[in-house]
């Protein structure tokens, strides 16, 4: 299938994808790989919520598109940070207290404060996130300092498998870190779960997340460079 066609399927994809989420769950687009033009479709259909995996990409793509909410969801090296915070309204993939530092030190610069969730590594195919929940939790006591930096809440990604409770008991693990993180720090929201993709999205909504990330389920086939 052709761009052009892939792109006119990005409506009936979207409708079937949103039919099996429930009102009370966010629908994350992930644009990766996928041009501009698809993810201008999709706000044509009433999507603006977008998740990008690298920086430059996401820069590029939605630098001068009006109207979307950008997350970064993946792994976020410090010396893209700059980019990221210019163009990204949320970043999901915080996972060292070092990338927090810099996006505070680069958020007060252009007097902008963003919401940012903190990652844990609940599946071994995962090589980043937090590998705790106590470093979580010395990641949070940091935040404190922090003014630019708005803790939102959590994200994981399951073991890439075909045993489901393996994936549910990924998702089982962040819910409970987040419970009882958001007990120990009330002054933060920390409300939300970010977990779940095309693959298992609807194990994570069972399993109480707040946001799905959904990338080929609405997109089709990704174009690699």
């Amino acid at each position: 299938m052709d761009d052009e066609d892939n792109i006119k399927n990005i409506a009936e994809r979207l409708a079937a994808v949103r039919s099996k989420i429930p009102s009370t769950v966010k629908l994350l687009a992930v644009s990766k790989f996928h041009p501009k033009e698809a993810v201008l479709k999709a706000m044509e259909c009433g999507q603006t919520a977008f998740g990008e995996n690298r920086v430059q990409e996401a820069y590029e793509k939605f630098s001068d598109i009006h109207g979307a909410e950008l997350h970064i969801i993946g792994h976020l090296q410090r010396n893209k940070v700059k980019k990221a915070v210019e163009v990204a309204s949320v970043i999901e993939s915080i996972d060292s207290i070092a990338l927090l530092e810099e996006i505070e030190k680069q958020c007060a610069k252009m007097g902008k404060k963003i919401r940012v969730f903190f990652e844990l590594h609940t599946g071994e195919e995962s090589k980043t996130g937090f590998e705790s929940e106590e470093a979580l939790r010395n990641a949070l006591v940091r935040c404190a300092d922090l003014a630019h930096i708005e803790p939102a809440g959590f994200m994981t990604m399951a073991p890439n498998t075909d045993d489901t409770e393996r994936i549910r008991a990924s998702f089982r693990t962040l819910r409970t870190v987040s419970e009882n993180l958001r007990r120990e720090f009330p002054n933060f929201a920390l409300t939300e779960l970010s977990m779940g993709m095309s693959g298992d999205y609807e194990i994570a909504i069972a399993e109480g997340s707040t946001e799905v990330r959904i990338g080929t389920a609405i997109f089709g086939a990704r174009h690699y460079d």
